[in-house]
């Protein structure tokens, strides 16, 4: 009897743990999705809080492609902001550097030397 209790014990809770993700995976899709209007949000949720498990069949059932887009939206929207943050916080190369300094020389605006300093703080990593 006690193995019975176990596995139902372990069922229960992997169904409540189940539904505690796609609930909050619903919550997050209704504040992301800004076609819906905030009156029709708050009766989501309190639909979703009043009649959990059928408010969620039918929000997955109705809205449940539209997730997917708004959700690889975000995902690409996200790596975007994190790739031009790399680059501006990357800087500038070894060879972009030099490049910089010898257009500098070329232009009059600092001597041989100069560039020569600026090249050897190059090459070293600054």
């Amino acid at each position: 009897m006690a193995l019975a209790d176990f596995i139902w014990t372990f069922i229960i809770a992997f169904l409540i743990i189940a539904y505690i993700m796609i609930f909050f995976s619903i919550i997050t899709d209704l504040f992301r999705d800004h076609t819906i209007g905030g009156f029709a949000k708050a009766m989501w949720v309190l639909f979703l809080i009043v009649v959990p498990f059928l408010a969620a069949l039918i929000y997955l059932i109705a809205r449940g492609g539209g997730m997917a887009q708004r959700q690889q939206a975000a995902v690409s929207a996200a790596k975007s902001e994190t790739d031009a943050y790399i680059k501006q916080v990357a800087g500038s190369s070894t060879a972009d550097e030099i490049a910089k300094a010898q257009a500098l020389k070329d232009s009059g605006a600092i001597t041989a030397a100069e560039f020569t300093e600026l090249k050897k703080k190059a090459l070293a990593g600054k």
